[in-house]
Parts: C-alpha cells; structure tokens; sequence
C-alpha cells in the first residue's frame, strides 16, 4: 500500500440520537468494514456538503427516518492502519418517521451509562466518551 493510501482521510458525520432517555447504538453488519462493530449512524462527507448536511442525508438513507440536530460535539480524529477519519458527532433526536435499518445488521436502543458496554468501532470511543461529558455536564431541563 503506497504512502498516500494511508494517510487517506474520511470526513464522517455521526449521529447520537436520543429517545426517551435511551441513545440509539448501530451494529456493522457482517460485510461492512469492521464487522459486527458498534457504531453510532452516519455517513460520509460529499464533496461541498456540510457535516450537517451529510447526517440528514444519511440517516434518512440509512434508517429512514428525518433527524433533528440538537448541538454538535467535539470533532474527533482516528487513525486505522489504512485510513484517518475525522468524525463530525451531533446530538440529535428523530423528528419523523420510524426506524428502518437498511445497511445495519441491528440498532439498539441503550441507557447512556450502558453504551460502554457494547464492542464498539475505535473511531467511536472517543465520540462514546465525549458524548458521555457532555450528558454529565448538562444541566436538568
């Protein structure tokens, strides 16, 4: 593999989507890159597309649902043996529509505090970790 294919880099936006006190976690399927890995549901970037942008897209592709963006996160940096990849999160929640995974093998819906429970993509940790600060340092509303 040349120097160039390894330092590729992917922009991804991701979605931590919240119902009811749950966060909804994504499992890879089977053919996917990482397989059977945990992920929180996304995409990546097009070319001129915002990350915002990118995550309605892709949620409405991948689970059939429209989203609501709450507040962005902390973008996050992971570096594969292959490839970088810059995550792009945001807190959301479904706004309409019912979930329909179509390239996840599942989704589940967790308590926050057993999202760390679950083999996660290592690109997502950080996210997971980040994700989890800010639910602790938000106020009750």
């Amino acid at each position: 593999m040349s120097s160039a294919a390894a330092k590729k880099t992917i922009d991804v936006s991701c979605a931590i989507i919240e119902r009811k006190g749950l966060v909804l976690a994504a499992q890879r399927s089977e053919a996917m890159s990482l397989p059977l890995k945990w992920e929180f549901p996304g995409g990546k970037l097009n070319t001129s597309e915002t990350a915002a942008d990118c995550l309605t897209r892709e949620i409405r592709e991948e689970l059939g649902v429209e989203i609501s963006i709450l507040e962005p996160l902390p973008v996050t940096d992971w570096q594969y043996p292959s490839f970088h990849i810059t995550l792009f999160p945001f807190v959301c929640r479904v706004s309409s529509g019912d979930l329909s995974p179509t390239e996840h093998k599942t989704i589940r819906w967790l308590p926050p505090d057993d999202l760390i429970t679950i083999d996660w993509a290592e690109a997502d940790i950080p996210v997971l970790k980040n994700y989890l600060a800010y639910r602790a340092g938000k106020t009750d509303e």
